[in-house]
């Protein structure tokens, strides 16, 4: 079962997928330290509708390090995390946004897509639930890579402000 709406609520650090309408998966992520916005260099997570404009990593193992959206041939460990402090890790996938709403995440100096936000996998000694991306919406490695598996190209996502209702895990449908 594909997803059809992801959608993403900043208040609540949380990712829910649907298709028809039914809760599919529901994750903790970690949005933009910055709280939100749609300005360039802002380091916040813009809000409103978007659409998967492109996946990228199909066959990458679990970890695989990429950096401007090409992986490196490399895998995330402590090892090399300690040889490369500096670095900002996009790993195992990526779900690159594209903003549908002008005026708001789309054209001039508040383009999601040229803004290079995505949905991406992160170290998994780093904390979910917690605001502390720079803009991207990032997510644990096992989580991203079983999302990634749900959602199609073109795929809707919508980033809130307001919390995601608690809803049971015995509502998620699994396949």
């Amino acid at each position: 079962m594909l997803l059809d709406l992801i959608q993403i609520s900043l208040a609540s650090q949380r990712l829910i997928g649907l298709s028809n309408g039914e809760l599919v998966c529901a994750y903790p992520v970690s949005t933009a330290l910055n709280g939100a916005g749609e300005q360039d260099n802002s380091g916040c997570t813009p809000r409103g509708k978007h659409r998967v404009r492109a996946r990228i990593g199909e066959g990458q193992p679990l970890g695989a390090v990429y950096i401007g959206r090409r992986p490196t041939g490399e895998v995330w460990s402590p090892g090399l995390a300690g040889q490369h402090p500096q670095r900002d890790w996009i790993l195992t996938r990526i779900l690159w946004l594209c903003g549908e709403e002008p005026g708001l995440n789309r054209g001039g100096d508040h383009d999601s897509q040229r803004r290079y936000i995505y949905l991406h996998g992160t170290p998994d000694d780093q904390p979910m639930g917690v605001a502390l991306s720079h803009g991207c919406i990032r997510l644990r490695n096992t989580d991203m890579l079983a999302l990634f598996h749900l959602t199609p190209p073109g795929c809707c996502v919508d980033i809130i402000e307001q919390v995601i209702e608690s809803l049971m895990p015995s509502k998620i449908h699994t396949e």
